[in-house]
């Protein structure tokens, strides 16, 4: 119910490129201002932010993003194996479309620059294939309106797309059958930490109730939320809100709706097919904690949608919501065990939580049992 409630739906390991890379901080001094941009900066008078954005400087030297991006997309290949082979396992129904994700450009620059992670990527295993214009429409005929804008694509076939709410929901009830409790509207205020070791947590439930619940191991996947919780222990976590939206609209007629999963590289949105749905997601705002609806923001979503497909959906009753996506500077999450002896961190991964989600649940399972993790976990310090 919260941050992938409604995202954009993409599990999309050929675009593991961190936020920070040698171009974002033009971009977002061209930005600045723009409350329609695709990725504002708000300046606040906050520690946490100038601590979070010097880091973000740093990680968008080129060696650094350039180990960011294999960090990332190790862990993303691994999840996506992960996810299909629970849908197999599970028969989880969650309007899964595997059609690959196709990422259009129209903007020259942009498409060349985006030539180098793409032969990175596939260097490291992820099928980044740069294809035409042509090709594009060809694969995604709904892009014909605009195919004489198109300067280039790429196309991944082996992503795919779905609902993660669907798929979070499919997999608790699973879970539900096999002795896992959950609490909802239960909320963390305080780890049980003693002898640097953590024995549990402090809850309110939904009666006011505080309630200290027990635990061998305990896992912070809390988002955002990570950093006050831990804060009282020490650890300070560079993670920071970066505000999103997404958008839903009913198809109306289907010929005119994408089918394959769609990424716009010049407004940073992403679409998804979901069933007789479509999702647009996309935009980061800096510096924004609410989830209060910017209407600028909103409309940008629906205005370019209607300019794309024409048509093709009902645009007069969109679905607009809001999330804070838990970013680090680097957008590599924290994952894995920590200095305290029981405690564990799953937490920080930006616009990639639907990616990497399943894959990197398993690899803490795995932490948390003391077993090898299939996969080497990132090297991320806390603070």
């Amino acid at each position: 119910m919260e941050t992938s409630f409604a995202n954009g739906g993409q599990i999309s390991a050929s675009h593991a490129e961190p936020w920070a890379n040698p171009a974002a901080p033009g971009k977002i001094l061209r930005w600045l201002g723009r409350d329609d941009a695709p990725l504002l900066f708000r300046p606040r008078a906050e520690l946490q932010q100038w601590l979070w954005g010097v880091a973000f400087l740093r990680e968008c030297l080129p060696g650094r993003s350039a180990a960011n991006i294999r960090s990332i997309l190790r862990l993303a290949l691994h999840s996506r194996s992960v996810v299909k082979q629970l849908r197999r396992d599970l028969a989880l129904d969650y309007d899964c479309v595997e059609r690959g994700i196709l990422h259009f450009y129209t903007d020259r620059g942009e498409y060349e620059a985006s030539l180098g992670p793409a032969a990175l990527m596939r260097e490291l295993g992820c099928n980044r294939r740069s294809i035409t214009a042509r090709e594009a429409v060809r694969i995604e005929p709904a892009l014909v309106t605009i195919e004489p804008r198109i300067v280039g694509a790429d196309y991944c076939a082996e992503d795919e797309s779905g609902d993660a709410h669907r798929f979070s929901q499919a997999l608790a009830a699973r879970c539900a059958g096999r002795g896992v409790e959950f609490r909802f509207a239960t909320t963390a205020t305080a780890l049980v930490a003693a002898a640097g070791r953590v024995n549990g947590a402090w809850v309110v439930g939904p009666g006011g109730e505080r309630e200290q619940v027990p635990a061998d191991a305990t896992v912070v996947c809390l988002g955002v939320e990570a950093v006050p919780l831990l804060r009282p222990l020490g650890m300070r976590l560079l993670i920071y809100p970066g505000k999103g939206y997404s958008a839903t609209y009913a198809v109306a007629d289907p010929d005119r709706a994408p089918q394959v999963s769609l990424t716009d590289d010049e407004f940073k949105l992403v679409f998804s097919r979901l069933g007789r749905r479509l999702r647009v997601a996309g935009t980061a705002e800096i510096g924004a904690r609410g989830l209060d609806l910017d209407t600028v923001r909103c409309a940008a979503l629906t205005r370019r949608t209607q300019e794309l497909f024409p048509g093709a959906c009902d645009y007069s009753l969109p679905h607009y919501w809001a999330g804070l996506r838990p970013v680090t500077p680097s957008n590599v999450p924290y994952l894995g065990p920590t200095k305290l002896e029981g405690l564990f961190l799953n937490a920080g991964h930006g616009t990639l939580g639907w990616t990497l989600g399943p894959g990197n649940g398993e690899l803490i399972a795995q932490a948390v049992s003391g077993v090898a993790t299939t996969v080497a976990l990132p090297s991320v310090g806390v603070r």
